[in-house]
């Protein structure tokens, strides 16, 4: 019962890596999507209707919104549930993958080198730190993991048991994220490339053969999801701008992320507000990953031909099948300038990576490979030193060797994980939430607020109407009392602290009445009075300045275009907030009394803002 030593080394490894993405993850906190998903969760009822909706436009993750919906119902806006959460995903990612390369390759101390790239990789940070990219990403690596596990046990003991985990896995990945659809080509390509021999159309025509029960299972899987994603969402399928836009695409994601990532980069770190940073990787350190990828192809291509050669071909098929699917998904946003340079959209990737590099060194289990090819003669000086020649070091010092390539990744990697903790770190959101939910804790009864906009800085106005007042702190501790009409309002300043409330937007064209001097209203009519310029049609805040006299109170009313509000005037100097739906040019303000008029030069329709 003891555990093999390679074995106890790998669960450490995983133990490291699990430690140090939590104490990354935990100096951060929630962002724009979270907000948003906690907002919609405080508002719905746990049910299908929720479930079952798209996010962002194009994502269906049923499972990924009811995790939202139980923490969010449970804590409200804390990000230490979801650390927890996306930690425990981390390890059973590791230790599946363990279990993945102890069934698929030759035993030996050098399956701990995979293990490393993927557990300490700076590709996955993003997955390990925020709350809505790992809860889709991490369970579709998890799926791609068990995926491929058991295809692998299937076509060695064709047990239609393992089919039924094949099954179970995809359908864990769809609850998440439906890139996971991608895990089927991905089988396919796995198999023939490497459990079948001959040409392509031989290996292809082998494998649709030898193992058709695996294909109608995932068949099966796949038109079941389609069905239910279609029935949800029209299309995803967006057209790309240009091919220019295609070129950088391709270029930022495999040259400046992937490629880098998997030598430990990228080393530089591109802040982008509260979201987690993008790559910026430089010039030279990109050759340098470039020229350690074409070493290690060459070398292990040197030892295994056949083997490696299959290993490579498959992670470069399922590059291409992502940078495709990305192509036809997302080029057409506004982000698409950047997109590439976002690690958590090779996440997957990095699993397939890892797995072929394995396979590329160790070879399959229960395999014979094919004998190197004779070398060329080089002269002397271009030959390397033996102690240098990889696979005759994984073979007579195997744990030397393996010991000297982790420390080389973990110390390449620890670089870019420290930077990206140190941008992770710095969140406006945290900071004005915290501030806020101390000020609502102090502020004096009767203490309102006019339904306004958090600052861009923490929640984007694309997520609108996420992103008023009323929306982002449903799901907090405590709340502002909302209303549509006050006389001494409130509103958060930028760093979340209580202010009085003013309106900055259009003003009125000042009036030239010869006794108020202003605009007058009297006689229970009314006036119209030009803005300074025209409105769209929208929800607005108004702010109305008069001097009332001839009477006591009366109601009035303020029309803009279609939108009516009404209010009561007070005798006196006075001000009112309200809202309004409306658009226009001018506005039209009416008296139901006849003894009382209205002095005012003072109309402003915009939003509410702290006052100056």
């Amino acid at each position: 019962m003891r555990p093999a030593p390679v074995t106890v080394v790998a669960f450490g490894m995983i133990a490291v890596a699990v430690a140090v993405r939590a104490w990354t993850a935990s100096r951060g906190f929630l962002i724009l999507d979270d907000f948003m998903l906690a907002s919609r969760a405080m508002e719905s009822d746990l049910s299908p209707g929720h479930l079952f909706t798209s996010v962002n436009d194009s994502h269906v993750m049923p499972a990924g919104l009811l995790v939202i919906w139980l923490v969010t119902h449970a804590v409200g806006l804390a990000h230490w549930p979801y650390v927890v959460l996306l930690a425990v995903g981390y390890a059973a990612i590791g230790i599946a993958f363990h279990r993945l390369l102890r069934t698929a390759l030759r035993p030996g101390w050098g399956q701990l080198v995979p293990l490393g790239l993927l557990l300490f990789s700076p590709l996955s940070l993003e997955a390990t730190s925020m709350a809505l990219t790992g809860l889709t990403v991490l369970p579709m690596m998890l799926a791609v993991v068990l995926a491929m596990g058991a295809q692998i046990r299937y076509v060695r003991t064709r047990r239609r048991r393992h089919l039924v985990t094949l099954a179970a896995s995809m359908v864990l990945g769809l609850l998440f994220f439906e890139k996971a659809l991608l895990i089927a080509p991905l089988v396919f390509l796995l198999t023939v490339l490497l459990f079948t021999t001959g040409g392509p159309v031989r290996a292809t025509r082998d494998a649709v053969r030898r193992f058709l029960p695996a294909w109608l299972t995932l068949t099966a899987v796949c038109l079941g999801y389609l069905a239910l994603y279609t029935s949800i969402i029209s299309s995803s399928a967006k057209e790309p701008t240009s091919a220019g836009t295609v070129f950088t695409f391709w270029h930022q994601l495999i040259g400046y992320t992937l490629v880098p990532g998997l030598f430990g980069g990228p080393w530089q770190w591109l802040p982008s507000a509260d979201v987690a940073p993008l790559v910026a990787t430089g010039v030279l350190p990109r050759v340098l990953a470039w020229v350690a990828l074409a070493a290690v192809i060459a070398v292990t291509v040197r030892a295994r031909r056949s083997t490696a050669v299959r290993a490579w071909l498959l992670l470069l098929a399922y590059v291409l099948l992502v940078c495709a699917l990305f192509t036809l998904t997302r080029l057409s946003t506004d982000f698409a300038a950047w997109v590439g340079l976002a690690p958590r959209y090779v996440c997957d990737v990095l699993v397939v990576a890892a797995f072929c590099l394995g396979v590329a060194l160790m070879g399959l289990r229960d395999t014979v490979d094919a004998p190197p090819a004779e070398p060329r003669r080089l002269p002397a000086f271009l030959r390397l030193p033996a102690l240098l020649r990889l696979p005759a070091l994984l073979r007579r010092q195997a744990r030397p060797a393996v010991a000297v390539v982790l420390v080389g990744l973990v110390v390449s990697a620890a670089g870019s994980t420290v930077g990206f903790g140190d941008l992770w770190a710095l969140k406006n959101g945290r900071d004005f939430l915290r501030t806020a939910q101390a000020e609502l804790a102090k502020a004096p009864a009767g203490t309102v607020f006019l339904d306004a906009p958090v600052p861009e800085t923490v929640q984007a106005p694309l997520f609108y109407p996420y992103h008023m007042y009323s929306r982002f702190f449903l799901p907090a501790k405590r709340r502002p009392t909302i209303v549509d009409m006050a006389e001494k309002p409130s509103v958060f300043d930028n760093s979340g602290r209580i202010r009085p409330a003013w309106v900055r937007g259009v003003d009125i064209r000042p009036g030239a009445d010869p006794w108020c001097r202003t605009h007058k209203v009297a006689g229970g009519g009314g006036v119209r009075i030009p803005l300074a310029s025209a409105v769209g049609d929208r929800r607005w805040i108004v702010r109305i300045g008069y001097l009332s006299g001839g009477g006591g109170e009366t109601a009035a009313m303020l029309r803009l275009g279609d939108g009516t509000r009404w209010f009561t005037v007070q005798p006196g100097l006075h001000q009112l907030f309200f809202t309004l739906d409306g658009s226009g040019g001018e506005v039209e303000l009416t008296l139901m009394d006849p003894d009382v008029w209205v002095c005012t030069n003072d109309i402003t329709i915009g939003e509410a803002v702290a006052w100056p």
